[in-house]
């Protein structure tokens, strides 16, 4: 058993809610609750790293990512 560990970025869309992991390109899926994009997240992981071992390709992993967030305030 092998632990990865992958950033998941879910925003809100005009069906519900849109999932992808930046890391892993393709993998992107939706869902209506943030709760049900998570998971279908977490099964397009696990595919797509079982994909890649199965094909001895490297699997990438997440190395010193910095995610920030920032709100800025402009008065107009």
């Amino acid at each position: 058993m092998k632990t990865y560990t992958y950033r998941m970025i879910i925003e809100p869309d005009e069906k519900g809610y849109h999932g992808f992991v930046p890391l892993l390109r393709g993998v992107h899926t939706i869902g209506k609750t943030i709760e049900e994009t998570k998971k279908s997240l977490e099964e397009a992981i696990r595919c797509h790293i079982e994909g890649l071992l199965k094909d001895k390709e490297r699997i990438p992993q997440e190395e010193n990512a910095v995610e920030i967030v920032h709100t800025l305030t402009i008065s107009a």
